[in-house]
């Protein structure tokens, strides 16, 4: 059982209280009625290392944005959206409808809000009770959960597409948001093309006068969605740019995760949980991970290594023989985040708060 301070926020409470079951683990908060309920409320930061770092940081722009928008508006309009883990209160019939916790994802929380919704079980998010939560404080750590998320997305919509599209308790519109908008697009989608587009065919396209990006598609459009996602904590608009190159190197992680949920490549099921410091430090204190002695495999992330290489020469090259297109201030920053990711810096220093 996780300490209460590995606990995410927003407790999700089932409209009838006569039966009740605690789920194990505990990152956000749903409830279970035909009716479930979840909302994330309160002024105070639910993660008590929330500005121990700028990786820290980072995360913290991310989860207010994914509870207070996209669960809030899942709950507003009764649209599916996933039960987070912990923190979480089911009510024993709908577990038992929806056929019981299940292992066979590394996502068993989202597997089993899917299998609830197909039974007609709705959920409301309730964000008015708090719960001490810890973010991952390395940039390892970090990897590790993302590549376990997106790898149990992407393999949990490899298992229940057939079931969503067989539901008879679920609209055709409900249908269409879960398989396309919830699964498709976002497990799967999204992190592919977004590391194949900035990672791969923007640098290639310095080196091949014929491969034309128009601007709107690679720096509006996804700047415009990037700010609206940091707006509601303006205060940390100043790290946006940092967020923007950090994003760019764990698009790698996703799309190696999810393309290897989706077609069960190496690594696909494998759980590996996240490291945490727990209840081994007061309230007062902010938890970080203690380092300790590694090898330099360890110490050093080659992925990023290699990838900041490519970048810094395709950089390099749109520097030296300027054609019509000169993305190389980018590209070098690209490659710095990736150098830095490389060597595990996340940002501790107090120029980085």
């Amino acid at each position: 059982m996780p300490s209460s301070v590995n606990m995410l926020p927003s407790l999700m409470l089932i409209s009838s209280l006569n039966q009740t079951s605690f789920s194990e683990q505990c990152r956000s908060s749903c409830t279970i009625q035909k009716l479930l309920l979840f909302k994330l409320g309160g002024r105070s930061n639910f993660a008590v290392n929330d500005t121990a770092s700028l990786l820290t940081r980072v995360q913290k722009m991310f989860f207010d944005y994914h509870f207070k928008v996209e669960q809030e508006a899942g709950s507003a309009t009764f649209s599916f959206f996933s039960f987070n883990g912990t923190a979480g209160v089911w009510r024993t019939s709908a577990i038992k409808e929806a056929g019981g916790w299940k292992d066979r994802t590394t996502v068993e929380d989202m597997d089993l809000a899917v299998r609830a919704t197909l039974k007609g079980w709705k959920f409301v998010y309730v964000g008015d009770i708090r719960v001490k939560s810890e973010l991952p404080s390395t940039y390892k750590a970090y990897c590790r959960q993302q590549f376990r998320w997106s790898c149990g997305g992407a393999h949990l919509f490899r298992k229940v597409a057939k079931d969503i599209l067989t539901a008879k308790d679920v609209s055709l519109i409900k249908k269409f948001h879960m398989l396309y908008s919830f699964f498709l697009v976002r497990r799967v989608v999204a992190p592919t093309v977004a590391c194949i587009l900035y990672n791969i065919i923007l640098p290639i396209s310095v080196m091949i006068p014929e491969l034309f990006l128009p601007v709107w598609g690679i720096a509006y459009i996804p700047t415009v969605l990037l700010v609206v996602t940091a707006i509601r904590h303006p205060k940390n608009l100043h790290i946006l740019p940092f967020w923007i190159l950090f994003e760019s190197v764990m698009t790698m992680h996703r799309m190696r995760a999810a393309l290897s949920g989706l077609f069960e490549l190496s690594e696909f099921n494998e759980w590996v949980v996240t490291k945490k410091t727990g209840n081994n430090f007061e309230d007062s204190e902010v938890p970080l991970l203690q380092k300790t002695r590694k090898r330099l495999r360890d110490r050093v992330n080659f992925r990023e290594i290699v990838f900041s290489a490519f970048l810094f020469f395709c950089a390099s090259y749109n520097l030296v023989f300027t054609g019509k297109t000169s993305y190389y201030f980018n590209l070098y920053l690209q490659g710095l985040a990736f150098v830095c990711l490389g060597l595990n810096f996340t940002g501790t220093c107090s120029c980085c708060q």
